[in-house]
């Protein structure tokens, strides 16, 4: 950390999603509605090749065909035409993650729809696009999956319902939708509750999926509305789109950052945070002349040279920070990156 630097990341603070891969937080509330049918929901994500823990790690990265896949069958097992409607019913905009508060941070609307633009594929889901078409007296906010993952109706409703919530959160208490495109074809028996709940006119078979409002909302301020945490959030945001790479070791590096302090650092849970088994991405860091073990040890110096220089953790802290269960064990570890203890570090720092 330089001497003019009010505080300082070593890099991203979790693995981005990369290209075919999205977060888990859309399965946000399927162990409870699950449960409501009397079912196991993981059961259920264990048929397409999913673990259990997915239903309870909004972080963990799954791929778009898995979850309108899984979707799907909830639809048919739970006899529920529209169940990726009901299930964003009981789920809120915080399944984007981090974009989502920097949505409501923005100072209008139009600059929360243009966080979600820019951002929902960095942090969320890569392969989604969203788009936002302005016309004259309608603006339309539409979004589409860049892949090729067959029947996807589910999810799509699902994709209604969140980003309805999302513009009206960041609307407003006078936002109202105008109507809705969907690509899906639903029963016309079931048009009156989908219309019901988005509250406005639906439109079937469509060539897009759009929610509709008019273009004079745009400018609408956003309660919500916060200078610094939209200035901080989107520079951090903007700094991980721009700086992103698909390498394995910068996954691998990521992952290791975000892990130590919570005692989650392992080589099984980071294989299943970047969306491969433990011998591929063993097999992929090797491929990069890297071993998991040594970009641990690499991130801990690291970490530990500028919390020492920084001088506000004590050393107890700074050892809990790195994943170690005692002080002895960081002393130990130090001396032996470094031929000094943390203590001489501090001192000459």
């Amino acid at each position: 950390m330089g001497e003019s630097s009010f505080f300082s990341l070593d890099g991203p603070l979790d693995v981005a999603p990369g290209t075919g891969q999205v977060r888990s937080a859309n399965f946000a509330g399927l162990a409870q509605v699950a449960r409501q049918h009397g079912r196991d929901a993981r059961g259920i994500v264990e048929r397409y090749g999913m673990e259990g823990r997915v239903l309870t790690d909004p972080e963990s990265l799954i791929t778009p065909q898995q979850m309108a896949d899984t979707f799907e069958y909830c639809g048919t097992l739970f006899d529920d035409p529209l169940f990726g409607l009901h299930i964003a019913k009981v789920q809120d905009p915080e399944v984007f993650g981090c974009v989502t508060a920097l949505c409501r941070s923005a100072p209008t609307m139009r600059a929360g729809i243009r966080c979600l633009i820019d951002f929902l594929p960095v942090a969320h889901a890569p392969d989604c696009e969203v788009v936002l078409i302005e016309g004259r007296e309608t603006a339309e906010l539409t979004w589409l999956v860049n892949t090729d993952i067959g029947i996807n109706d589910q999810a799509n409703y699902q994709a209604a319902m969140l980003n309805l919530k999302l513009l009206q959160a960041i609307g407003g208490p006078t936002f109202r939708p105008s109507w809705v495109s969907l690509s899906a074809d639903p029963r016309a028996s079931d048009l009156p509750e989908i219309e019901k709940t988005l509250g406005c006119r639906v439109m079937g078979r469509s060539s897009r999926n759009s929610v509709a409002f008019p273009v004079r909302a745009l400018e609408q301020p956003v309660p919500s509305a916060n200078r610094l945490l939209y200035k901080l959030l989107g520079s951090y945001l903007q700094r991980v789109k721009s700086e992103h790479s698909q390498s394995t070791i910068d996954k691998v590096d990521s992952f290791i950052r975000g892990s130590l302090a919570r005692g989650t650092c392992s080589i099984e849970r980071c294989a299943e945070k970047t969306g491969m088994s433990v011998r591929t991405l063993q097999s992929r860091l090797s491929a990069e002349g890297a071993k998991f073990s040594d970009l641990v040890e690499k991130q801990r110096e690291t970490l530990a040279k500028a919390h020492l220089s920084d001088g506000r953790l004590s050393l107890d802290e700074i050892a809990d920070r790195l994943g170690y269960g005692e002080q002895t064990s960081f002393g130990r570890a130090f001396k032996r990156w470094t031929g000094m203890t943390p203590q001489q570090y501090r001192a000459e720092n």
